[in-house]
């Protein structure tokens, strides 16, 4: 799988990565087996970039993860976690579920802590979890609320990580782009991960993200292509969800009219939303959250589908893209 070199770093991305919530038990419990099957069939697919975070499962989807990783050869992969939520122990809530959307036990509670210590802490614990010698790229995550702290203490610990080859890059993930933005223009991040807001449904990361990564040479993973399921359908069914949550019945009409057009260009919905968050220069990867050997490989195959630029054309002409989200030839 093509590969890009995060400029000013030693790390390479493939094109697909995948997203390691779904072995975080996301919305439903999946067995230590199913977990290492999608990571054995994403690696047959040719994906080698691989995401994770404490949040997801409260550790579980960094303890299944490194579980496999350390199976493969270190120096042909990529993994990043993230910082900002540190995981205490919890034993009075161990009994019941993880408050959150992870089917997991509660014997942890998520504490948000973007400290130089906080950092230092939430990293050891993560290689700790993944029983990995080192971590290729660590995100700031969500810091939405936390601004000051996470961009004048957090990344800086990052930053001096990463100059003492600790770390191979740095950078923050989010669900929005305005503070990404930021961090892009008032920080000495190398790669911002972006979750949602570069999509065949918006792009509101169009306005102002992409065009200043693009100028600061910062790369930019595009993260939640599918908007958490409603794109991931040929034909988007009526429990879709989007941004995590029962998809609006405009929503639903939008994205099902927009698959009609891509059946005409002979491309399935998926396969146009891959397709389409690669299409911006900034983009040096997309990221997918993956549940199951099957969905693995479909990603495989569908990242691998030539769509053909008239499509993005006749969707602008439909009224389905906005004009200043056409790609240029």
């Amino acid at each position: 799988m093509e590969t890009t070199k995060v400029r000013g770093t030693r790390v390479r991305l493939t094109a697909l990565g995948l997203g390691a919530a779904p072995a975080g038990n996301l919305y439903q419990a999946m067995t230590d087996e199913d977990a290492h099957a999608t990571f054995e069939a994403a690696w047959a697919a040719g994906i080698r970039y691989f995401d994770t975070a404490p949040h997801y499962g409260l550790g579980l989807s960094e303890r299944r993860l490194g579980a496999f990783l350390r199976t493969r050869p270190r120096d042909e992969l990529v993994v990043s976690t993230k910082v900002g939520r540190l995981l205490v122990p919890s034993p009075e809530t161990a009994h019941r579920k993880d408050p959150d959307i992870f089917e997991v036990p509660a014997a942890t509670r998520r504490v948000w802590d973007f400290s130089r210590d906080g950092v230092l802490r939430s990293l050891e614990a993560s290689l700790e979890r993944t029983g990995l010698d080192r971590v290729d790229v660590v995100y700031l995550h969500d810091p939405d609320e936390h601004w000051e702290q996470a961009a004048h203490e957090a990344l800086p610990a990052l930053v001096e990580l990463r100059d003492q080859g600790v770390v191979g890059a740095v950078g923050a993930g989010m669900n929005q782009s305005a503070m990404l933005t930021r961090f892009v223009r008032e920080t000495d991040v190398d790669v911002v991960m972006c979750a949602g807001r570069f999509t065949l449904l918006e792009q509101a990361a169009l306005a102002d993200l992409l065009p200043a990564a693009a100028e600061r040479g910062v790369a930019v993973v595009a993260a939640a292509a599918y908007n958490s399921g409603i794109l991931a359908h040929d034909a988007p069914p009526s429990d879709a969800t989007y941004d995590y949550a029962p998809a609006a019945a405009e929503l639903l009409d939008r994205a099902r009219r927009i698959a009609a057009v891509c059946a005409e260009h002979g491309v399935t919905l998926p396969q146009a939303a891959l397709a389409y968050v690669r299409t911006h220069p900034a983009v040096v990867s997309t990221v997918v959250g993956l549940a199951t050997p099957e969905q693995a490989r479909q990603a495989g195959e569908r990242a691998a589908v030539r769509v053909p630029a008239e499509l993005w054309r006749a969707l602008a002409d439909a009224g389905l893209l906005p004009e200043a989200a056409v790609p240029a030839r």
